[in-house]
């Protein structure tokens, strides 16, 4: 892989892992902004906070949805080799046989 290619693909995964924290805080900036327009439209005072309460919700379904893609991608790796899970009885086995030194 060049340099160029190398350099592209770091600045992907950053901008990937930034673009959760822009989303969240969109998120609730958006949710204010909706409460604060329903509030001066309407004069009900309460409406800013439903609107509030919106972009939190908004936000942290945000997280869920890039947590739920982490997992996913993680998946992957579960049937591989070199991530499997050693067997202890197995290498139990092998100190008793006496083919380790202890």
């Amino acid at each position: 892989m060049s340099k160029r290619a190398k350099f592209i693909k770091k600045g992907i995964e950053a901008a990937d892992g930034l673009s959760l924290g822009i989303s969240m805080v969109v998120a609730v900036l958006i949710g204010v902004g909706l409460g604060y327009l329903l509030k001066k439209y309407t004069g009900i005072s309460w409406l800013f906070w439903l609107g509030v309460f919106i972009g939190v919700a908004a936000a942290i379904l945000n997280v869920y949805k890039a947590y739920k893609a982490q997992v996913a991608s993680y998946e992957e790796f579960k049937d591989g080799v070199r991530y499997a899970p050693k067997d202890s009885k197995e290498d139990d086995e092998d100190f008793d046989e006496g083919k380790f030194d202890r």
